[in-house]
């Protein structure tokens, strides 16, 4: 079985992109002579292979459609409307693929992507066989971490068990079972999704490292690796295992995963499918558009994020536009989006059961009182009742730490789809490490970004000052995404520069700076006052 592979079928450069079109555009790629359909509205793009899946005939434009979102197939006049990606002649038909569109933010340029396979987990099918009680189980710990128990295996998803993530901007919201750090050492294998530290928790796997070392840990082949700080965390495991994208992973003869990129993180993002005896599990996790958008539908259980509010965004931010009122407008209705989106992401794949999680965290320090107060979140419960007035054939279950879903039980009757055990709790900070706040408190307290200006003569300097100016990431391995919750910014500075955030998400190099060269350029600078911060930048 081969790897599924993301491969760019047109590039459109800068001044062809804003020469598009309001609604249907047509195009050619002139080196292999195949042809797209890109719909343009505002600012959403959304775009197709100019074939009809009917017999494959040629799109043209539609003399009849006064909307300007349908094409008509040369063939036998079946008609797309591609605002949707639905034939809508003849009716209820098929969905056309749909390419993801990626802007970039850099250069203005469009690059339209496929996956190719865009369903891997079609290869060698198993029939779905019937299950015994307990035989498949899910437990919720807490935030994104479950364990799955299938047969005799157990598997554990992105543990966070312990500590705050984020630089003490997120913490837990839930405390984990007692028994939850003897659960994670005790499991076959773990999949740990991507490297936010809300997922990739080293204060966790710290402790589990010292319980068991060779404990199997996968990942996906992402561009950015999910473990590019192990080496230098100290935390000591030696069981990871990076494997391709779209490839069966066999546990026993019953178990297999299939590790899935995002549609647009894949340099980051990571899905899991997992599949006992023909039983198929999705989880999503926090993808934007895992997959591509191409996700199996009828799935036994399909799990994803839900709470919206993960970056310090619009909180953060003051002066200029951003008022309370702009704040507090922009946070609803961002809200009330991907609530409207998870709902029909689920109608669309029809899970027999949904369950919301990675989610479960809050801003619980002092200093971020102002951001809990103002970054409402979705719940749970709010998703749900949401997906169940949309399909009432879905079952819904909203977790709580220690609680189990039997999925046997659940398919043949959905009063007993869960088991509630015993009582939880709210986290309580006392009782995380405090030598992994010592060491936060070390190198936040000498941190200092005083001011920055995107534009002018520094901008050809901006590669080397972004790449180097984090100077206790080397020590204890923080990435500035780690500070983008918590950081406050004067938008009259610098406003909200998507590619700003998007170099310390994605483009950081790989290897640690050259701390020597650093500092001797640092001592060859004049510093403006002598009463600075040795480590502030101006």
């Amino acid at each position: 079985m081969t790897s599924q592979v993301s491969k760019t079928v047109l590039r459109l450069e800068a001044e062809d992109v804003r020469g598009l079109n309001d609604g249907i555009n047509f195009k050619k790629n002139q080196e292999d002579g195949k042809c797209y359909i890109i719909y343009k509205v505002k600012d959403k793009i959304r775009a197709c292979v100019n074939q009809c899946k009917h017999q494959g005939g040629l799109f043209i434009k539609d003399i009849e459609d006064l909307d300007g979102r349908t094409v008509r197939c040369t063939k036998h006049y079946w008609k797309l409307n591609v605002a949707t990606m639905e034939y809508v002649n003849p009716p209820d038909s098929f969905m056309q693929d749909e390419l993801e569109a990626v802007l970039s933010d850099t250069d203005g340029s469009l690059e339209l992507v496929e996956l190719n396979p865009p369903d891997p987990w079609t290869g060698e099918p198993r029939e779905a066989q019937e299950l015994h009680a307990g035989e498949i189980t899910l437990t919720y710990i807490t935030h994104a971490c479950m364990e799955l128990k299938a047969g005799n295996k157990r598997m554990m998803f992105d543990p966070w068990l312990t500590g705050p993530a984020f630089a003490r901007g997120w913490w837990l919201l839930h405390e984990p079972p007692s028994d939850a750090m003897d659960r994670l050492s005790q499991a076959d294998l773990i999949y740990i999704s991507h490297m936010h530290s809300d997922h990739l928790s080293y204060p966790t796997l710290q402790r589990l490292s010292k319980k068991r070392p060779d404990i199997p840990i996968y990942v996906g082949d992402t561009s950015r690796p999910v473990f590019w700080y192990l080496e230098k965390s100290g935390v000591n495991l030696t069981n990871i295992n990076v494997v391709p994208f779209g490839v069966w992973q066999n546990v026993d003869e019953h178990l297999r995963f299939m590790i899935l990129m995002d549609g647009i993180h894949p340099e980051m993002d990571t899905c899991l499918i997992v599949e006992y005896k023909g039983h198929m599990i999705l989880n999503t996790v926090d993808c934007t558009r895992p997959n591509n958008g191409r996700l199996p539908h009828g799935v036994d259980v399909m799990m994803s994020d839900f709470a919206g509010g993960a970056s310090g965004f619009p909180m953060t931010f003051h002066g200029g536009k951003y008022t309370e009122s702009w704040k507090a407008d922009f946070i609803k209705n961002e809200r009330k989006k991907l609530l409207n989106y998870k709902t029909q992401l689920v109608k669309s794949l029809q899970p027999k059961i949904y369950c919301p999680f990675a989610g479960y965290f809050t801003e619980a320090h002092p200093s971020d009182r102002y951001i809990k107060e103002t970054n409402s979140k979705n719940s749970a419960a709010d998703l749900n009742e949401s997906i169940r007035k949309s399909c009432p054939n879905i079952l819904t279950w909203t977790p709580v730490p220690g609680s189990v879903l039997d999925l046997a039980l659940a398919l043949k009757d959905p009063s007993n789809r869960c088991v509630h055990m015993g009582r939880y709790r709210k986290c309580v900070c006392s009782k995380f490490e405090p030598n992994f706040f010592s060491k936060l408190n070390a190198n936040i307290s000498s941190f200092s970004v005083n001011h920055i200006t995107l534009g002018g003569d520094l901008m050809e300097e901006l590669p080397f000052f972004l790449n180097h100016f984090i100077l206790f990431a080397e020590v204890h391995l923080l990435c500035y995404q780690d500070f983008y919750i918590k950081k406050y910014h004067n938008s009259e500075v610098i406003g909200y520069f998507l590619s700003f955030w998007n170099h310390f998400q994605t483009e950081l190099p790989l290897s640690a700076p050259d701390w020597d060269r650093f500092l001797q350029i640092a001592c060859e600078t004049d510093v403006p006052n002598e009463s600075s911060n040795a480590c502030a930048l101006f």
